[in-house]
């Protein structure tokens, strides 16, 4: 008699994190995947190999081998990082398996000799302190932690001292490092994969090859049969293909799969076949549907054209190609796509950083935050600026408030951790008090914070019961605070009504973040002036306590790169190739005086910011803060008492 064949093994699949992400808590994407594959019976695990990385460089022994690394650089290449490592190694040795254990909350106490200044060594990243306010006793750091903030005051200190030693690793080591945009120039809008096959090609850095042994340590601990390999930004592309690079050398039947935000808004027209000498599978948009089609193909049960959305290479060598396969099915619902879970990540071993003194960017690197997403998409989908036509914006599919309350409890009974960020591009008011009704109504104790558009149902009574259900902070886009360009925007919203929900929002107790936008098509000087002043009114009032400026991007899928000539700009040819398609150059026409451009006025506006926030400058004349040609800054034509009067007609 033959024997039975055995039963086919069931499909394990592991979900790995790239470096880089961040160091204070995991991306959330590989704990939804997991714990969607969960709901669905399929064995599903999960790892952070950017963090396992990071955790590596910064030890004793690895710092030994940077060291050899740096002492072999000629003279001519050590730079100032470099030299300062050398000159202070020892304490560099001594010191930096106890740093990482303060930053993760293992050794407290140490923070009373961080804060003191005494302990670290003090590379180049430190003479940031010396642009600091002096409190007027000689303490650059008095006026932001004062006397009792000696735990915040010695991670901000741990934080530039980890900035030293990244340094030391990109000039010494290897020059594409970064904590978190590692080799982004690789990726970012790259038009060709030359430059990624070519460097995937190089002999592997010290970098490289840990990378390497942590991630077929990874694959060795769980023996999946699948791996998926999340890729939300550029600065993750090079380290993801390095990890299935060498899975694929280890394992080469293991089927690696791509997938995440860089893949779904700049590989939309892939066509260079070269990248899958790395991975079998890229898949776009919403996950879910995708992998239970990827799945049920590896068992037999459905063969390669009735997968959904994902690419695949057929042929081998120059009759090879880039086939796009995509059938027709319905997505999975949001209410049905299961609880996120962090089940296998070593969430006590986050770096709990402070880099930047600002109230809002504080929240994204200091503590672990367990990531929940109130909606599929954006309830709003116009903003001009924005990718509006790709899935995880035009796609609106919400979930009811029980269910994510009953994920949030979920959660917090496997994490034991109360603080969520709402990762939504936006989340809806409706949803918003749903949830928090729900969270006051079950008596849940938790901390929420996530992003918003400050449209007008934001009313003082929302921000109040919102405050009472646990949110402390919001953010929400401004943009450009001209009424003008927010119209052009379809932004939905006007400067008047963002001072009206701010102020209601700051009133309950809630921090309030502006996201801030210049050199927007048609933004002219005097637009760029009288937003500065808009926002001086917003600090002065109290209704924003923090903000960031970034400078205008036009992107292939907004409104502003499909009809530009809609905002009175031409786009630039794209250069040819077939790999990543985002960000697009253009000319705006829209005139300027002389001498003056974007780049010199976003230099006056992040200056006026970073004093605004700290409270400095609120009554000067915000002409004061560009350094322009004489003559060539226009007056703001915004009444000085523009934000109190919109107060005032409110109440």
């Amino acid at each position: 008699m033959h024997p039975s064949p055995a039963p086919p093994r069931p499909h394990r699949a592991l979900s790995l994190i790239p470096p880089m992400t961040q160091l204070n808590t995991p991306y959330p994407s590989t704990a939804y995947l997991t714990g969607f594959l969960r709901s669905r019976g399929v064995e599903a695990a999960q790892a952070d190999v950017a963090l396992e990385l990071a955790l590596r460089l910064l030890t004793r022994d690895s710092l030994a081998r940077v060291k050899e690394l740096a002492e072999a650089l000629p003279a001519a290449r050590r730079t100032p990082s470099v030299e300062s490592f050398l000159r202070q190694y020892a304490r560099y040795d001594q010191t930096v398996e106890r740093v990482v254990a303060f930053l993760q909350g293992r050794d407290s106490t140490l923070a009373h000799r961080v804060a003191s200044l005494a302990l670290l060594p003090d590379g180049p990243r430190f003479e940031v302190l010396s642009s600091y306010a002096d409190d007027g006793g000689g303490d650059p750091l008095g006026w932001a932690f004062g006397a009792l903030g000696a735990t915040d005051r010695a991670r901000h200190i741990a934080t530039l001292y980890l900035n030293d030693l990244a340094d030391v690793l990109r000039d010494a080591v290897d020059p594409r490092f970064e904590f978190v945009r590692y080799a982004e120039s690789l990726a970012a809008a790259q038009p060709t994969f030359a430059p990624l096959a070519a460097a995937l090609a190089a002999p592997p850095t010290l970098i490289d090859e840990l990378l390497e042994e942590l991630t077929l340590a990874a694959v060795a601990r769980h023996d999946p049969t699948l791996v998926l390999i999340s890729v939300p930004f550029p600065g993750c592309v090079y380290g993801a293909l390095r990890m299935a690079q060498a899975i694929k050398r280890a394992r080469p039947g293991l089927p690696v799969a791509l997938g995440g935000g860089y893949v779904n808004t700049e590989l939309r027209e892939l066509s260079e076949p070269e990248i899958f000498d790395c991975v079998d599978f890229i898949t776009l948009d919403a996950g879910e549907r995708p992998l239970l089609a990827l799945l049920e193909h590896l068992e037999g049960r459905r063969g390669r054209d009735a997968l959904v959305r994902t690419f695949v290479r057929e042929g081998e060598g120059a009759a090879a190609r880039v086939r796009f396969v995509s059938r027709p099915e319905p997505e999975v619902p949001f209410e049905e796509v299961g609880t996120p879970t962090w089940d296998g990540l070593p969430i006590h071993r986050y770096l709990s950083l402070l880099d930047l003194l600002n109230p809002m960017h504080r929240l994204w690197s200091d503590g672990r935050w367990n990531k929940l997403t109130v909606a599929h998409g954006c309830y709003w989908k116009q903003c001009s600026f924005c990718d509006v036509s790709l899935d995880y914006i035009s796609r609106y599919d919400a979930a009811s408030a029980r269910t994510l309350v009953d994920r949030v409890e979920r959660i917090i009974d496997e994490t034991g951790q109360t603080g969520f960020h709402l990762v939504d591009e936006a989340a809806p008011p409706k949803s918003l008090r749903a949830f928090a009704e729900e969270l006051l109504r079950r008596g849940a104790q938790v901390t929420w914070w996530g992003n918003v558009r400050f449209e007008k149902t934001f009313t003082p009574a929302l921000s109040a019961l919102l405050a009472e259900s646990g949110c402390i902070a919001l953010s929400g886009g401004l943009e450009v605070a001209s009424d003008r360009l927010l119209k052009l925007m379809r932004k939905g919203v006007t400067v008047e009504q963002v001072a009206r929900v701010t102020h209601g929002m700051a009133e309950a107790g809630i921090l309030v973040h502006a996201y801030l936008m210049y050199g927007f098509p048609t933004q002219t000087a005097q637009d760029t002036v009288d937003a500065l002043e808009y926002v001086r009114q917003l600090f002065a009032h109290g209704c924003i306590e923090s903000g960031f400026f970034h400078r205008f991007a036009c992107t292939v899928h907004s409104p502003v790169g499909r009809d530009p000539a809609a905002y009175g700009v031409r786009l630039l040819p794209l250069p040819p190739g077939g790999f990543a398609k985002n960000d697009v150059g253009f000319v705006d026409p829209t005139p300027m005086p002389p001498g003056v451009d974007h780049d010199l006025l976003g230099r006056g506006l992040r200056k006026a910011l970073y004093n605004f926030m700290h409270g400095v400058g609120l009554d000067a004349d915000v002409r004061s803060w560009f350094e322009l040609p004489r003559g060539a800054c226009p007056r703001p034509t915004v009444r000085r008492d523009f934000v109190e009067r919109a107060l005032r007609s409110a109440t």
